[in-house]
């Protein structure tokens, strides 16, 4: 054990010894920083590459500016297109109830195309911007697509199977966004 700390010990003092070498063949400023001699003989290129750095620095901090402000940009805005995909099929409403509203209107098969017309419409808008309806009805009750308001007896029907669609449900892309609200047979 002596023997241990013994060498320990050495090492210590070679470890020392060491240090204060490579200290004495070093320059030391007033602070107590290492100083490298070579940089005194080059003043003009540590110039340019401090002036350089301040330029990244600054192109940075621009860049960073701008990336922030196109993307808060793109936030606010980010419904414009489907916005203006959807004012048109509300323009058609309007002239809808308008109509209806003046008594222009009197012919309600007429009225009737003309709703089913605007809804045909609006669907397209929905379906472009990648909406599609999820339809479970007949099919083994799915978790991940719809919520079971009620489990109910049904003859001929296997169990857990969607026997009625309360609320429709709805999916953006792959990802539900509205739950499909049904009756589950138990």
């Amino acid at each position: 054990m002596e023997e241990k700390i013994e060498q320990s010990n050495e090492v210590d003092k070679k470890l020392r010894q060491t240090t204060e070498d490579d200290l004495e063949k070093e320059e030391v400023d007033n602070v107590g920083n290492t100083l490298n001699p070579d940089i005194y003989d080059k003043p003009d290129e540590a110039e340019k590459y401090k002036d350089l750095l301040l330029r990244t620095k600054a192109e940075f901090e621009n860049y960073k500016k701008r990336t922030e402000n196109e993307i808060q940009s793109y936030i606010k805005y980010a419904s414009e297109n489907v916005l203006k995909e959807l004012l048109p099929v509300y323009d058609d409403i309007c002239r809808s109830v308008e109509s209806v509203e003046k008594g222009e209107t009197k012919d309600y098969e007429n009225l009737k195309q003309g709703i089913e017309m605007i809804k045909s419409k609006f669907w397209k808008v929905l379906q472009e911007e990648g909406i599609t309806e999820i339809n479970s009805f007949g099919q083994p009750f799915n978790v991940d697509t719809s919520t079971a308001m009620l489990q109910v007896e049904r003859e001929n029907t296997e169990p857990n199977t969607v026997v009625e669609v309360i609320e429709k449900g709805y999916k953006l892309k792959d990802r539900v966004i509205i739950f499909e609200k049904v009756i589950v047979s138990k």
